[in-house]
This record gives C-alpha cells, sequence and structure tokens, in this order.
C-alpha cells in the first residue's frame, strides 16, 4: 500500500512558490529522505504532510487522509519530530513520555521506548537538566510512542554530537525494521546515506532528483580516488600532476577521472619515491554529497 501520496503540490506565499508542482509517493514501510539546501522547500513540504499547513495547489494523501482535513483518529497514527520543541523542563524523561502516551489509544510502554531510544538510565531524570542530545532523544520518543504508521522527522539530529547522532539513527533503523513508514529531511548527507531507502533531492520548490543513494552515487560522475595526506607526504611534496587534485583544505588528494588505473600509476610510484604509506587510500564512486552537488549546485547549508 501507499502511505504517501502528492500530485502537483504547490504552496505559495505571496509570489514565492516555497513548493512547485512536486509529485511523488511513499509505499508503506520506506524511509525517505528529503534532501535540500535552504530554501528548498523541505519544511513547507513537510508541514503540508503533517496537516498543519494547506496547499495553494495539488492534492496530498497521508494513510488514505487529507491531512489537513483529517480528525483526532488520523492524528493518531503519525509522529512527529520537529525541529524544535518546548517541554515541561521539571518533568523526568519517564514522566513526559508517560503524559504524552495518554494522549493515544495504544501506545507503546513507556520503558520500551526509553529502550528504544537509549533514555534507560535517564528515565528519573528531569528533562531540564538533560544535554541537548539526550533531549532530542526525548522527541524521538514522544514521536513514537503512539506507535505511528508513520513517522515525519524534521532535522531530528541537528545539533547533535556524532556520538548521539548514531544513537539516534539507531533507534530510526529498528523503527523501519518493524514497518514504520519515515519521511527524514535532514542537512546531513551521511544521516540520508546511513538510514535512507529513497533520496528525494529539491531545489527551488522543484523535484530535481528522485531516486536511491546508490543510484544517487552513480549519477555523480567520474570514479573517484581519495588519499588523506599525512604530514610526512606534505613534506615530500607532490608531482604536478597530482598537486593539481589537492582538495579545498589541501589536506587530501581527490582524483575523479575515466582512466583510474593510470591516476593510480602515478599516485603509487610517488608514494613509493617516498616511502610512503598509502593506508586509507580509497577509490570508489562519488560520495553523496558529491553526487547532491551535482544534482542541486549548491551545497545543504548556504
Amino acid at each position: 500500500m501507499t502511505a504517501v501520496e502528492v500530485s502537483h503540490l504547490t504552496k505559495r506565499f505571496g509570489d514565492l512558490a516555497a513548493v512547485d508542482d512536486v509529485s511523488f509517493e511513499v509505499p508503506d514501510g520506506q524511509l525517505l529522505a528529503v534532501l535540500g539546501p535552504n530554501g528548498a522547500g523541505k519544511t513547507t513540504t513537510l508541514e503540508i504532510l503533517e496537516g498543519f499547513a494547506a496547499p495553494t495547489g495539488g492534492t496530498v494523501r497521508v494513510l488514505g487522509a487529507d491531512p489537513h482535513r483529517a480528525g483526532r483518529a488520523w492524528r493518531a497514527r503519525i509522529g512527529l519530530v520537529l525541529q524544535s520543541t518546548s517541554l515541561d523542563a521539571s518533568l523526568t524523561v519517564r514522566g513526559t513520555l508517560s503524559v504524552f502516551a495518554q494522549l493515544y489509544p495504544s501506545p507503546r510502554p513507556v520503558g520500551e521506548v526509553l529502550e528504544l531510544v537509549d533514555l534507560t538510565n535517564e528515565a528519573g531524570t528531569k528533562v531540564g537538566v538533560l544535554s541537548g542530545g539526550q533531549r532530542r532523544r526525548v522527541d524521538v520518543g514522544i514521536g513514537v510512542i503512539g506507535r505511528p504508521d508513520i513517522l515525519f522527522l524534521d532535522e531530528p539530529t541537528t545539533g547533535l554530537d556524532p556520538e548521539a547522532r548514531r544513537r539516534a539513527w539507531t533507534g530510526v533503523q529498528n523503527l523501519t525494521a518493524a514497518g514504520t513508514t519515515v519521511v527524514l529531511t535532514t542537512h546531513y548527507i551521511e544521516e540520508a546515506d546511513q538510514l535512507a531507502d529513497r533520496v528525494i533531492v529539491l531545489a527551488g520548490g522543484r523535484v530535481v532528483t528522485d531516486t536511491t543513494p546508490a543510484e544517487l552515487r552513480a549519477r555523480g560522475g567520474l570514479t573517484t580516488i581519495r588519499y588523506r595526506l599525512s604530514d610526512r607526504a606534505l613534506a615530500a611534496g607532490l608531482p604536478e600532476a597530482l598537486a593539481q587534485h589537492l582538495d579545498a583544505d589541501r589536506r587530501a588528494l581527490v582524483i575523479r577521472s575515466p582512466d583510474v588505473t593510470a591516476a593510480l600509476r602515478d599516485l603509487v610510484a610517488w608514494a613509493d619515491r617516498h616511502h610512503l604509506n598509502l593506508a586509507g587510500l580509497e577509490v570508489g564512486p562519488p560520495s553523496l554529497e558529491e553526487a547532491y552537488l551535482a544534482a542541486t549546485g549548491e551545497p545543504l547549508h548556504p
């Protein structure tokens, strides 16, 4: 079955088309990542899918209903993790989840949610003294406690350190493994690469790419050689054939070539002359970020 159906969706604010003739579908159980630079229309699209905003044109169906007109029974079937929330700082983590559990007809047990978002040890801690990463995991816990059929995650790991972000990823992967449909917006390319079954890229309010992460990488261009340069390697000096491939920080070689064998021959010969270790050398398709830039022409962050 289809969890989300979007057909020719448009949302205007005056003369500005924040979302411009967007169409896509999300099958049950899929994790869709929606990427795009600031102002691309990601959050506006999610707000319409969540029922917080009405479209200017086109049609939207989520779990078979028009989100803007759906009632409480429909809302109990969706989970939301918004970009920012305001929680009662005096309540404990367990108390907060217990309050939200009462809003749903068949909530998950609070203990199960605590384990899912890796907050069992913080169950008795007041929300007001949690770290930013822990608070974000409480937000995810609130989003999933109602056993949603579909979960909307709007920048769920913004501001988290890498360890906290990976813990949040594990929680999301546990949900999708259990069959929950997830629609995710993110500024983190590696997050989409790690989690998504499918990626939609928005730019200027329009869909510019709708594919899998692997297929998006394949569209990004030539095979790429990546080699992080040690201080010793930099001191050895690079021949011109290699120096022209230094990245912006001038700390790594990023070589895109239709003839990988020739490029590797030059690199290995130089390393051999200077007795350098090539541990960490990577050869493969373009990274997802490189493919994203090829699709949009601009970074996720301005």
